[in-house]
């Protein structure tokens, strides 16, 4: 008798390897709440060729690369590896932060309203300073 052949299943994606590029640069690229035409402009191409590599219709030139992740405020590393690096960071900094430390206890018994509440008012400070004596 011969022994059956083990199936093995197909890397997730779309059989280019395990590097999800488009979906990388589309995440950060929302993440940093841009538009194509926003980052397009960021790195002097036009929105078409944003378009096409996040499509996966274009494959991004080394340059390319280099322009994507600092238009995205990204290494190229971070930005091969969706980001992901870069966000460890930024919680770890987070979690250093004297302020966030001392108001982190009482985010967890605020609701849902509250915490929008309290998101809206801290927008409006940071974009609104207001005039101190």
């Amino acid at each position: 008798m011969i022994a059956p052949i083990p199936l093995v299943a197909p890397p997730p994606g779309n059989g280019r390897g395990h590097l999800n590029l488009a979906a990388s640069i589309r995440s950060l690229r929302l993440r940093n709440g841009l538009s194509q035409r926003q980052l397009a402009t960021r790195m002097a191409v036009p929105r078409t060729y944003v378009s096409k590599i996040e499509n996966e219709k274009a494959t991004p030139t080394l340059s390319s690369l280099e322009r994507l992740a600092r238009a995205l405020e990204v290494t190229v590393p971070d930005l091969l590896s969706g980001g992901e690096r870069n966000r460890q960071e930024e919680i770890r900094e987070l979690a250093q932060d004297q302020f966030i430390a001392e108001i982190l206890p009482f985010v967890a018994q605020l609701n849902a309203m509250q915490m929008s509440s309290i998101v809206a008012q801290v927008r409006d400070l940071t974009l609104r300073p207001r005039r101190t004596a």
